[in-house]
């Protein structure tokens, strides 16, 4: 019958049980899509099964799988929350921060700040700026709800928070007037100081809290989850600019943040600052050189955390790699037990296909299980970061398993199941897999392929595992380095922190002010168990470090913008309180503050890097900027530290605390919110806080204690970025020895299996089990420097890469590498050694009466 005819039939017949043709053509179509769901069904039932009767092997591999999965989806969490998500603000793209490109003696500084006279120049000038405002972090006193409490606050001028558009969930923003000096005095809460102290009443709007000993009116309530950058603020102020607003201004303590207009381009909005900045000041732009530098306001919340995230990914995605290797040789080795039923199927009529279909829907399963173990263990990790809170690490409360993090977690686990999956599958699926039924030499040579696939994936677990230690070695290098600088004072432990503010209604002349700081300290100092006492502006490694320009008389032209310094007031006693020696000259005294002499103290290092030596700065005159007064120096100290451990000691200025005699027609006025140190082996009781607390209050009862910790507290955060990466590189490189140690002892078991009745013969014959267990030993040793001498091919260029991370430790430390690689051979020579152990062990007529 000829094709023409059979398809007349084929329509006859469709005819007759369907409609038409196409509709035949469609049920047909739909019985292959049910044949080949049925067939999917019974090569997943056929897969479970197969894992179910091994589950050593599902174990290991379920656990090794998840492990990997786990950790990359966890820092993926984090680079998502921190990096990739939009700040939580309508169309945050549009919101850049306002910052300046400033020259000093050569040196070009890009995060130069605003002053009030810059600000009110923007505001009225600017023409790219749909909303624009200045900022600053600080703290108030808030009594009259309880106990005095010092809480966070956030001073802003009207147009702040218009620019990041999120409005109040009850009441208004702050409007012209709010800002304006003589208007009532308002205060808008933030959502949880507004659920903390007033249990979420809605009708707050309108009342009164005292701040700072002032009656300020509620005008809002910002919204649940609303975060200022990176600051959580409790209360929010309206910034009030009187005085001095002439273009001279030294104050240049505000951060500028602006909503562009739709269309404009962050290019043209740095143009027009350029053309304000002319009109602000000309003489201050030849003299500071200053240019517009705004930024994307993202960045200014992330910082510079994007290396280290950068570094940890590549790690685990390091550690995945491992990970997808050891399963892919726990597949291997399984796969040679089943070889002889693989031949059996294919010689039954099982097509290639068939089969590698079959290999590949159990690599998925694999990889679905344990990316779904993978999830539970990142959202363990997750849990427990957020608890620990890391210092350093910006939007913590943004990180979290969303759709995104999801969606690469499934492709991460359907990756990893292709990546370890297709080696299996190609070596077993081939058109001579029947001929394993019949012939040795097949077997024999099947056999030894696998070996060598095996070694290589020992050599790649080797390689990457160096990598990983590498890069944990020279983290603990920096770390090593990092304690053992001297920061600048002792026993930090023993040294209570507390910050006290006294409000300009409380204390509206700058006299009093330092009488009642004077009153405190005499207070504190009474306290049993008390050595001494003191305050500063800010203590040592705490973020509220301050500067000014220092001039330094025959050092400086008036034409020049001296260099800035971290400058600190500081009380008589203080260096005694932190065990800062005094090198030179001698400390305040309680005279030098109350008749306001002209004197200050230097750091060691300022006075070397100005004068060449210690003792040639006494005597030497300083002043702030090229205006001030001139003040005699008095004293050198040792050098302290301020910015951590790993910056390099501050060129410091401290200038005697009290009375500040006014700059450019500015008022006098004395520092209000001060640091105490008080040293007692107490330090850090409760006990010992209550009766500082008590101490504080018999001066004025509506004095709170804020920032209440230890130095050693805040040293210990200076170092918390170091601290983290180590433990995550740690524990990243412990997996990856861990994995690679198994990798090593798995093709050794597996070799001493498949060599058992050799190794039989050969004992049979007289060969000695030290020289047997030697042989297993040399080839994991082999593969081991393999591994080793490739890694260190992959680690030199890659090291560099952290070498922002690092301190006092180049990224190609020898020491670091040497190590690495001592025990990198250790952990091979012991992995290898027990499976040649068993080996040795072998009773040669036991294995001979099996044959």
């Amino acid at each position: 019958m000829n094709s023409g005819t059979t398809e007349d039939e084929a329509r006859y017949t469709a005819s007759r049980r369907f409609d038409n043709y196409q509709q035949y053509e469609e049920r047909t179509r739909d019985m292959d899509i049910h044949l080949f769901m049925e067939s999917l069904a019974k090569d997943a039932r056929s897969a479970i099964r197969g894992l179910r009767r091994n589950p050593g092997f599902t174990l290991a591999a379920l656990v090794t799988l998840g492990l990997g999965i786990g950790a990359t989806t966890a820092i993926f969490s984090v680079i998502n929350g921190v990096l990739i998500k939009p700040l939580p603000y309508p169309e945050p793209e549009r919101l850049v921060g306002v910052w300046h490109s400033a020259v000093f003696q050569g040196a070009t500084v890009t995060n130069f700040n605003l002053s009030p006279p810059m600000y009110v120049t923007y505001q009225e000038q600017n023409q790219t700026f749909q909303d624009f405002g200045v900022w600053s972090g600080g703290a108030a006193n808030v009594t009259g709800l309880g106990d005095p409490e010092q809480v966070r606050s956030l001073v802003v001028t009207y147009g702040v928070l218009p620019a990041l558009g999120v409005k109040p969930a009850l009441g208004r923003w702050f409007s012209k007037d709010d800002d304006t000096p003589g208007t009532p005095e308002a205060v808008i809460l933030t959502y949880g100081y507004w659920r903390r102290r007033f249990a979420g009443d809605k009708t707050v709007i309108g009342r009164t809290i005292t701040v700072d000993s002032r009656m300020r009116e509620i005008i809002g309530v910002m919204p649940q989850g609303f975060q200022f950058l990176r600051l959580d603020p409790d209360l929010i102020l309206p910034q009030r600019f009187g005085g001095n607003l002439a273009p001279t201004s030294f104050n240049y303590s505000y951060f500028g943040i602006a909503r562009l207009k739709p269309g404009v381009t962050l290019a043209q909005a740095n143009a027009d600052v350029g053309r304000m900045l002319r009109i602000w000041y000309k003489e201050g732009m030849e003299v500071l050189k200053m240019g517009p530098s705004l930024r994307e306001l993202k960045a200014d919340v992330v910082g510079d955390i994007r290396t280290l995230l950068s570094v940890l990914m590549g790690t685990v995605g390091i550690l995945l790699l491992i990970a997808c290797a050891n399963v892919a040789n726990l597949l291997l080795v399984r796969a040679s037990g089943r070889q002889r039923d693989l031949a059996v199927r294919a010689a039954l009529g099982a097509g290639r296909g068939r089969i590698a279909r079959e290999l590949l829907i159990e690599s998925v399963m694999l990889g679905s299980s344990g990316g779904l173990l993978g999830l539970a263990l990142a959202h363990s990790g997750l849990r427990l970061l957020v608890r620990l809170r890391p210092a350093n690490l910006p939007r913590l409360n943004e990180i979290s398993i969303d759709p995104t993090v999801l969606a690469f977690l499934i492709a991460t686990s359907l990756v990893s199941a292709l990546l370890f999956g297709l080696i299996p599958v190609i070596k077993q699926v081939r058109p001579e897999i029947a001929m394993a039924l019949g012939g040795s030499g097949r077997t024999l040579s099947s056999s030894r392929e696998r070996h060598r696939s095996q070694n290589t994936f020992v050599v790649v677990q080797v390689a990457l595992a160096l990598v990983l230690l590498v890069a944990a070695g020279l983290m603990i290098r920096s770390f090593a380095a990092l304690i053992h600088v001297h920061p600048g004072f002792m026993q930090p432990e023993e040294l209570q922190l507390a910050r006290i503010s006294i409000p300009e209604a409380d204390a509206a002349d700058p006299e009093r002010v330092i009488r009642m700081q004077n009153q405190i300290l005499d207070k504190l100092a009474a306290i049993p168990g008390v050595v001494s006492a003191a305050f500063a502006l800010a203590m040592p490694m705490e973020d509220a470090q301050f500067r000014n320009a220092v001039a330094a008389e025959g050092k400086n032209r008036d034409d020049q913008v001296a260099p800035m310094r971290v400058a600190k007031f500081v009380s008589p006693g203080l260096f005694a309180t932190q065990e800062t020696p005094v090198v030179a000259g001698r400390d305040f005294t309680w005279t030098d503050i109350y008749e306001k002499r002209p004197v200050a103290i230097v750091a060691e290092r300022m006075a070397r890097e100005t004068w060449g030596g210690v003792s040639e700065a006494l005597g030497k005159r300083i002043r702030i900027g090229n205006v001030g007064d001139w003040r005699e120096i008095i004293g050198v100290v040792g050098d302290v530290h301020d910015e951590g451990p790993q910056q390099q000691a501050s060129s410091t200025v401290y200038w005697r605390a009290g009375v500040q005699p006014g700059i450019m027609g500015a008022p006098i006025s004395a520092p209000r919110s001060m640091a105490f140190a008080i040293r007692s082996a107490r330090a850090g009781s409760e006990s010992f806080l209550a009766e500082i607390r008590q101490a504080v209050w018999s001066v004025n009862p509506k004095l709170p204690l804020a920032q209440v910790r230890t130095l050693a507290d805040v040293y210990n955060r200076s170092m918390a970025r170091t601290s983290f990466t180590l433990t995550m590189l740690a524990i990243a490189a412990s997996m990856a020895l861990g994995l690679g140690v198994v990798g090593i002892y798995g093709v050794m078991a597996y070799s001493v299996a498949q060599r058992r009745r050799d190794i039989g013969i050969r004992l049979a014959l007289g060969a000695e089990p030290a020289s047997l267990r030697r042989t297993f030993v040399q080839r994991g040793l082999l593969l081991a420097t393999i591994g080793i001498l490739i890694g260190f091919s992959v680690a030199v260029p890659l090291t560099r890469l952290m070498s922002s991370l690092l301190f006092s430790t180049s990224p190609l430390d020898l020491l670091t590498f040497a190590a690495v690689a001592v025990v990198l051979s250790t952990a091979a020579a012991v992995a290898s050694y027990l499976p040649a152990r068993r080996a040795s062990a072998v009773d040669p007529v036991e294995v001979l009466k099996a044959e």
